[in-house]
């Protein structure tokens, strides 16, 4: 299958996304854009940026690597590993987290994206990570193993 190079751009700007290039967004997304994930669901670019900016403040070191990715008309999908640092989250070491992006193209062509929703485990990003709930979730998830 060959390589969608809209797909692939948008890839390439996520992964090098930070507090200083979130003024990009409007580049890659449409000015109605609805974000989703686990966590949020944010609608228009403007929230959009400003939810980046206040995620990526205290954020050491993010990146992805992408796997596997689709496009079949407007609709795409990207599999992907999340590389997180985050002073507050598993005691400022590294996190990795395996997702899926499930994005929408806008119908006017631009290549830009109308919806995005990530997938992605919450508990095994956040609520695991943090002092006292994550061991409470890992005993959870310990019985519900046995």
């Amino acid at each position: 299958m060959t390589a969608d190079p809209q797909l692939e751009a948008f890839c390439a700007f996520f992964n090098k996304l930070d507090k200083s290039c979130t003024k990009r967004l409007y580049e890659f997304y449409t000015p109605d854009v609805v974000f989703e994930d686990p966590l949020h669901r944010i609608e228009g670019a403007a929230s959009l940026e400003r939810y980046f900016t206040t995620l990526y403040r205290n954020v050491t070191e993010c990146r992805f690597v992408f796997h596997e990715r689709q496009r079949l008309g407007r609709e795409a999908f990207a599999t992907w590993t999340m590389h997180l640092v985050h002073p507050r989250l598993d005691k400022g070491r590294e996190i990795a987290v395996e997702g899926c992006s499930h994005l929408t193209f806008a119908a006017d062509g631009s290549g830009r994206i109308a919806r995005h929703r990530d997938y992605f485990d919450a508990g095994d990003l956040l609520y695991e990570r943090l002092p006292l709930l994550g061991g409470a979730i890992r005993l959870i998830k310990r019985q519900l193993d046995a």
